[in-house]
């Protein structure tokens, strides 16, 4: 009986052992990525592993508070702006649901701002006041090929009157001399009078160069034969006498091609006390994928976009000032493609690094240089290694600000080019002939790199995609830190979360840095699955804050003058080596004009140091900052904010 029992056990656990193999065999691999999948969490978390590489957690918003995040900004009030407009969602482009999120990262509440225009692919910038200027955005979405019914596109209307301007209103019909054909404008367009031109040296008159207006024109029927296939002369319907014979427009081929995005003149203060938007004039050009950036009078210049009729705006530059709330152009025209990424240089002019975010000739304004905008002169800098993939590269002004070294981080092909670069380049524009070298080099080829300067005079270089939008599952799961003293990069902990167009990074008061967006157009290997947009923010945490206590700032001015001082007090003054101002960042599409790190003097006592801001006005822009004190591990406090007057 016993020995009968013996041998069944013995059976029944062979075969368990059998099943258990079998079932190892079949499920090893997915067994392996499991336990290396919990060990991988595990190590990420032990402290020595945060200390040396610092750690990225997912900050979880409500399902019905998440939003298609495209612009955000750090405000003087410690909360983040976060802009969506339309997304990037036609759906809610139609049904003009505009969106704009206010978050406390402190006390973790979201609040909902009612947002008056589609500020989809808007520009935007800090004010000297602690307001945000956002101008531009979204007036018609992009119609591809395919899409586009009715036979369209750009008409130069030429007014030949040098005794007045025309206006056309919306509705007026171009009919062709040659072809024919009649097409209708869909707004109205304001063409000035013509010049009269003069021989500078005779005064002899010498003519008359026209006006000039742009309007978009489509066709009044729907279908290929309403197609034009060259340049023609058009009579403009329903004018008479002088303006009939001075009046005409000039088009190229009118077709069925893509039709790309409008942007729209509308402009806004974003109040970060009333937490509301206020409008102020508009814009005299639209402009969709502007820059604004400003220049040394405090006036903000504003550059690029693509126009009410989707073509890229010709070079006419504005420049709004704060106090009147008045554009105006700027004296000279200059083009280049959307979203140019210039700062202001500590002389006065402004540094052109290259980067930009798309539209635009490849052959036109794509060069890095250094521009003087009132005389327009435009000196061209070498050195660039792969200069024809700077679309949707990073660019970082290095910290300390005061040193005036750029660094460019690598970018991609024009349009949708699969070409990529994993090189950065550094530009010293203090040296007597300023030059572009490469610095440390990327793992892979990277598009759309975000990049935030850190109080301890490091960049975090993060996230980004091998190839255009993420395709062919190309997201890059790396980052690191880049140590502006040494010139040398260190790999980090990894994010968890994937990144590229559309997406960007900000410094936090309390040190740690958030990224934001992602809008993949596929969302598998093999290209066959629409993408998401990404409505996850993640934030990363500097290994700085894992080396243990962190010194304390307290009382102290909440305003200094350039060239002033300020008395803080620190329980931790004796350990404290550096001082930094941190501009708050204004981020989007791989551009933040706004960061730079200012590096104070400083003087200890006992109980506290004493703080001196340079006294450059173009390298400390009036406004508020964050002021960071770091001690001699390399460990920030949290930052005091501080306006610069």
């Amino acid at each position: 009986m016993t020995d009968r029992s013996g041998r069944r056990r013995a059976r029944r656990i062979a075969i368990g052992t059998v099943v258990v193999l079998a079932l190892a065999g079949m499920n090893g691999p997915a067994l392996y990525r499991f336990g290396s999948a919990k060990y991988h969490e595990y190590k990420i978390n032990q402290p020595e592993y945060k200390a040396a590489n610092g750690k990225w957690e997912i900050v979880e918003f409500p399902e019905e508070l998440r939003q298609n995040t495209i612009h955000a900004a750090l405000l003087h009030t410690g909360k983040v702006l976060l802009v969506a407009g339309s997304g990037n969602n036609q759906k809610n482009f139609n049904a003009k649901k505009f969106d704009t999120r206010l978050w406390d990262p402190v006390k973790g509440t979201i609040k909902e701002i009612p947002t008056p225009k589609d500020l989809f692919c808007t520009g935007h910038t800090q004010l000297a006041d602690g307001k945000l200027l956002i101008a531009g955005g979204t007036k018609r979405y992009e119609k591809l090929k395919g899409d586009v019914t009715k036979a369209g596109g750009l008409m130069i209307v030429h007014n030949e009157n040098p005794d007045k301007p025309i206006t056309l209103p919306a509705g007026t019909k171009f009919t062709g001399k040659e072809n024919g054909k009649t097409f209708v404008s869909k707004d109205p367009v304001l063409v000035p009078r013509a010049k009269k031109r003069f021989d500078p040296e005779t005064g002899k008159f010498l003519g008359n160069d026209p006006g000039l207006g742009r309007i978009y024109v489509e066709a009044q029927k729907s279908g290929r034969k309403y197609e034009t296939g060259t340049q023609d002369n058009y009579t403009v319907q329903g004018l008479s006498g002088t303006d009939e014979r001075n009046t005409y427009g000039i088009a190229e081929k009118l077709a069925l091609d893509k039709k790309d995005f409008q942007g729209i003149k509308d402009a806004f203060e974003f109040d970060p006390v009333a937490e509301k938007y206020i409008k102020v004039d508009p814009m005299n050009e639209a402009r969709w994928y502007p820059t604004l950036t400003t220049m040394s009078d405090g006036k903000i210049l504003t550059l690029s976009g693509l126009d009410e009729i989707g073509q890229l705006v010709p070079g006419k530059n504005e420049l709004y000032d704060p106090k009147t709330k008045k554009w105006a152009y700027t004296e000279k025209e200059r083009q280049f493609p959307t979203y140019p990424n210039i700062s202001l240089m500590q002389d006065g002019r402004m540094f052109y690094s290259g980067a930009n975010a798309g539209y635009g000739p490849d052959d036109v304004g794509r060069d890095p240089g250094i521009w003087d905008v009132k005389t327009n002169k435009f000196t061209k800098v070498t050195g660039m290694s792969d200069q024809k993939l700077l679309e949707t590269a990073g660019t970082v002004l290095l910290p300390p600000a005061q040193d005036e070294k750029y660094m460019v981080i690598g970018g991609g092909g024009v349009g949708e080019s699969r070409e990529s670069s994993n090189k950065t380049r550094i530009i010293d524009l203090l040296a007597d002939n300023p030059q572009f070298e490469d610095g440390p080099e990327l793992e892979k080829g990277t598009r759309y790199p975000q990049a935030s300067i850190l109080p301890d005079d490091s960049v975090l270089i993060s996230g980004g995609s091998e190839d255009y939008r993420g395709r062919g599952d190309s997201n890059i799961f790396q980052a690191r830190l880049y140590d502006a003293k040494d010139n040398t990069m260190k790999r980090v902990a990894d994010p968890l979360v994937g990144r590229n167009y559309h997406s960007g990074s900000i410094l936090l008061p309390d040190g740690r840095v958030m990224i934001f967006g992602s809008d993949s157009l596929y969302a598998d290997k093999a290209n066959t699955k629409p993408g998401k947009f990404e409505q996850r923010i993640e934030i990363y945490t500097p290994p700085y804050l894992y080396q243990g206590s962190r010194p304390t700032l307290s009382g102290g001015p909440k305003t200094i003058a350039r060239g002033e001082s300020g008395t803080f007090k620190s329980e931790h003054a004796s350990s404290i080596k550096s001082a930094r101002l941190i501009r708050p960042s204004v981020s989007t599409h791989v551009t933040d004009i706004d960061q730079r790190s200012i590096a104070l003097d400083v003087e200890k006592s006992a109980d506290g140091v004493t703080l001196t801001v340079p006294e450059n006005r173009n390298l400390v822009l009036p406004g508020w900052y964050m002021l960071f004190v770091t001690d001699d591990q390399g460990t920030p406090s949290e930052a005091q904010w501080v306006k610069i007057t």
